[in-house]
């Protein structure tokens, strides 16, 4: 049976280049499109299609209002189509916080000239959004960071890998941690332009400070380094310092930047000094990097499947022995904790 979409976007141009995208693959229908809001919600009472293809920015309602709306009343899947602007970059964070299972990149000012680079990003996406479970969202409390501190400092690296529902996962791990945790490096599958607003908005709830990574960056404690989109990071040492080195170059196991090339980086260079996380995400990347850093004497932590919105980086890493132990989400940064 068909995965069947609902195109909603305020440009008529946007709507066509998103149907002649979708209406390529056999696997995919689409079943209506909408210019707002309230087009999209009577479409969804009518049609309830599988999946939701949502823009930011609408007339009348914008697309993040609207997607809270449908997480209390209607949840299902929704992937946001955002453009690359700084703001865009914010309120398509938002929207994956509001409950979007991800998001594809309007990589030009004219959708048309970018149609064969997304085409395959909003294919793959949506057919895995297709699979996902959404439960109703309520409107929670802001979570606390943890404010406490270890007692003493490390000079270790702690290494995090995410794909698809990592930006909310990472918060939930980052904001566990103290402010003195291990120096940590992240690799979250993330265009260029988004990930310093990923980091800035982390910076704001964590005991941590967390920043965009740049070449030359130390690795301390209290530190987050977040790998910059469409750059790969790797870790180096001079001496007993550790810092980062950023840099282009091929993709790895299909991402730049890719969780592997992190990982492996970690392995060689700090070996057992080395805690490595995998978290959420579709495909494979980081789970061989993972394997080389257990090797090296690297503490391993894997999330869950019950906890995953996509089970399938951990499901790789776990499978081929990467993983140590494989907890819930919301254990994770105790596990890290407990391996240092």
């Amino acid at each position: 049976m068909a995965i069947r979409v609902l195109i909603v976007d305020d440009s008529a141009t946007a709507r066509a280049v998103l149907r002649e995208i979708l209406e390529a693959d056999p696997m995919i229908e689409v079943v209506a499109t909408a210019s707002d809001a309230f087009v999209a919600r009577d479409k969804i009472v009518e049609l309830r299609p599988d999946v939701v293809c949502l823009d930011v920015e609408m007339p009348r309602m914008d697309g993040i209002t609207f997607l809270k709306k449908m997480m209390h009343y209607m949840p299902m899947p929704v992937i946001m189509v955002s453009s690359l602007t700084q703001s865009g970059a914010k309120t398509t964070l938002e929207a994956l916080e509001a409950g979007a299972v991800d998001f594809v990149p309007k990589l030009h000012s004219h959708i048309y000239d970018g149609k064969d680079e997304m085409k395959d990003e909003l294919i793959a996406k949506i057919k895995i959004a297709s699979k996902i479970k959404i439960f109703k969202r309520e409107l929670l409390n802001p979570q606390q960071a943890n404010t406490t501190s270890l007692a003493e400092t490390t000079n270790k690296i702690l290494a995090i890998g995410a794909s698809t529902g990592g930006t909310e996962a990472l918060k939930d791990v980052l904001i566990g941690l103290p402010r003195n945790a291990p120096g940590t490096v992240i690799v979250q599958h993330m265009p260029a332009n988004f990930t310093g607003a990923f980091a800035q908005r982390l910076n704001s709830l964590c005991a941590m400070e967390v920043r965009e990574a740049k070449n030359g960056d130390s690795i301390i404690p209290g530190l987050v380094l977040v790998a910059p989109g469409d750059y790969h990071m790797v870790v180096r040492r001079s001496g007993a310092r550790y810092y980062v080195e950023i840099g282009s170059g091929e993709k790895v196991s299909g991402h730049r930047p890719s969780v592997d090339v992190l990982f492996n980086s970690v392995a060689k260079i700090a070996g057992a000094n080395a805690i490595g996380v995998i978290l959420t995400g579709m495909g494979s990347d980081g789970a061989k990097g993972l394997l080389s850093m257990r090797k090296a004497g690297a503490k391993t932590i894997g999330q869950d499947e019950a906890s995953c919105v996509v089970y399938g980086m951990p499901k790789i890493a776990y499978d081929i022995g990467a993983i140590q132990m494989q907890v819930p989400l919301s254990k994770v940064a105790n596990s890290i904790l407990a391996s240092i």
